[in-house]
């Protein structure tokens, strides 16, 4: 039974141009990677730019295997769903980001939900979320690929409103039961459960189920495994041991975390253990 990782260069490798991460992850000795919206502010970039995204993966060998929806990861925002000035925007890229996935082989699509908006009704944004999540999950389903809703803890993000396992699943079920789709799923980042004090072991154990992907990164800094307070050994048997593996055709854990030094390279000692 394996878990299988993969390295996100939208935070790591920043040393280098985006267009050049794939190839020195890897010379790294990675094989799979996954982004965060990688066009900016563009929901719909050109398709010059797409396919230079898509040709550097490919010249690397690098597999895409995780991509957000068009979002707004600048100063204190976190991201689109919700957002009504920004609704037709994320809507605008949708067909972008499952075109996307479906020419480079990528089944998960993260669709960050975006902070309370002073001013705006929660019922209103709940109901924008809605029918921008039904219809990222309708385009996604057409390639067989699941839409991921993930918790982001409450100290970095204090306007976002989804900051537990038990917030995000009841996200994913609110929005399957009105809209009837059955490709949600959970994106269990354990370095924000682990900042709002979230047992999780306990998490793994009751919804591994649910997981679409994992991310990981130590508390209190985002550093590398083994740079701060968290078990990483033991998390990954509770993974293991709850079914989140490779041969389950899940498994990914995606490194999403700040390498302490600044130099990406410098940070993947932690996973000499696991050979």
């Amino acid at each position: 039974m394996t878990l299988r990782f993969d390295i996100n260069l939208s935070i790591l490798f920043t040393e280098l141009p985006l267009l050049e991460r794939p190839a020195a992850a890897r010379a790294a000795g990675f094989t799979a990677a996954e982004f965060w919206w990688p066009f900016g502010t563009e929901a719909v970039p050109s398709d010059r730019d797409v396919d230079a995204f898509t040709a550097a993966l490919d010249d690397a060998g690098v597999s895409l295997v995780g991509l957000n929806f068009p979002d707004d990861l600048s100063v204190g925002a976190r991201g689109l769903v919700s957002v009504p000035e920004h609704g037709e925007r994320f809507r605008d890229g949708i067909d972008v980001a499952v075109g996307i996935a479906e020419r480079t082989g990528c089944r998960n699509l993260n669709a960050l939900y975006g902070n309370r908006i002073e001013g705006c009704s929660e019922l209103q944004q709940q109901d924008l979320a809605l029918e921008n999540l039904g219809a990222a999950a309708a385009a996604a389903d057409r390639i067989g690929a699941t839409v991921l809703i993930e918790a982001l803890n409450a100290i970095e993000s204090p306007a976002y409103p989804i900051t537990s396992t038990a917030a995000a699943l009841a996200e994913i079920d609110r929005v399957s039961a009105a809209t009837g789709a059955s490709n949600l799923a959970f994106l269990c980042d354990l370095y924000h459960l682990a900042r709002m004090d979230e047992d999780l072991f306990t998490t793994i154990a009751a919804h591994a189920g649910r997981f679409g992907h994992v991310q990981i990164a130590d508390i209190p800094a985002r550093g590398e495994p083994d740079s701060g307070a968290l078990d990483f050994s033991a998390l990954f048997k509770a993974l293991t041991e709850a079914g989140y593996t490779a041969e389950s055709g899940r498994g990914w854990i995606g490194l999403e975390y700040k390498p302490s030094t600044g130099i990406t390279t410098d940070s993947f000692e932690w996973m000499e253990s696991l050979s």
